[in-house]
């Protein structure tokens, strides 16, 4: 086993998700090997063809994560991961965290084509395909943004990329509807933890409108201009929203995830040119935090 590939104890738990070869038709060469190869460039960040030849052909290694990424296999595996957690309670729906961080996007991300590309099921558009490609212009140049939900045990429950001059608290909804985890019961999957913690980008009549909704309790800091506006307006202003201190400590739990995802210079740096394999790239080293143990 090479530095870096999936120990006996991952492979365990992720082997059972991955594709099986059917009757008819090409034939996956071995999993493990290819996976570990995904894992190498996550990891390294090297082109696709300076992949080791351990990890047998470069191009099979990333038509593979290419595939996985446009029909959405990467994102049912972690699905699945997340769900195998919760039966065994390593899940912490106690207080979860949504923030967003910034990748620089490396020039061989720009420069897609603009027609949509193929690869999913019968031909179809990819999964998680944009028609702006998760790229924009931003103080820090040509980036793309990653909006995540973290658990308390520090892994991502949802990402969504979008171009880095996103706003954040415009996609707040989004990206905290992206929370499904499969219960291994039946039914449907859960959607609502027990509570969210976000940072004053996020503080809005909008947002604090949503959550109540939801009947999700939040901790969620007002900006100063919001409270001067709202007390020089009195009574008419309303009651401050309710915050606890207390729990909001805790809200160093989702920068300290975006840390270790960005530990993945695939993740820290984008090469990829389309969205929807740079959001299979974030989900695979999603995939990573869910199978150490």
């Amino acid at each position: 086993m090479g530095r870096g590939d999936l120990n006996a104890v991952e492979w365990a738990r992720l082997e059972p998700y991955l594709p099986k070869n059917g009757k008819r038709g090409g034939q996956w060469q071995s999993h493990r090997k290819v996976v570990n190869g995904i894992y190498f460039r996550e990891r390294t960040g090297v082109p696709w063809r300076d992949l080791p030849a351990r990890f047998g052909k470069w191009k099979t290694v990333h038509d593979r994560h290419r595939r996985w990424s446009a029909d959405g296999t990467w994102d049912r595996i972690l699905g699945a991961i997340q769900g195998d957690a919760d039966a065994e309670g390593r899940l912490d729906w106690s207080q979860v965290g949504v923030d967003s961080t910034s990748c620089r996007a490396h020039q061989h991300a720009v420069g897609a084509r603009k027609t949509a590309p193929a690869g999913a099921p019968k031909k179809g558009v990819p999964v998680q395909h944009r028609e702006d490609e998760g790229l924009g212009r931003s103080r820090g140049g040509l980036t793309s943004k990653i909006h995540l939900v973290c658990e308390g045990g520090l892994r991502p429950l949802a990402v969504l990329v979008t171009p880095g001059q996103t706003h954040d608290g415009t996609v707040f909804e989004a990206v905290v509807e992206r929370i499904r985890v499969p219960r291994q019961g039946g039914g449907r999957p859960r959607a609502r933890p027990d509570a969210i913690s976000a940072d004053k980008a996020y503080s809005s009549r909008r947002i604090r409108s949503y959550l109540r909704r939801r009947q999700i309790p939040h901790g969620i800091p007002e900006k100063k201009d919001q409270i001067r506006h709202r007390l020089a307006r009195g009574s008419a202003g309303g009651r401050p929203p309710g915050f606890d201190r207390t729990a909001y400590k805790r809200r160093n739990e989702v920068e300290r995830t975006i840390n270790r995802l960005k530990n993945f210079r695939a993740v820290a740096t984008r090469y990829d040119k389309r969205a929807y394999v740079f959001h299979g790239t974030v989900t695979v080293a999603a995939i990573r935090l869910w199978l150490r143990v």
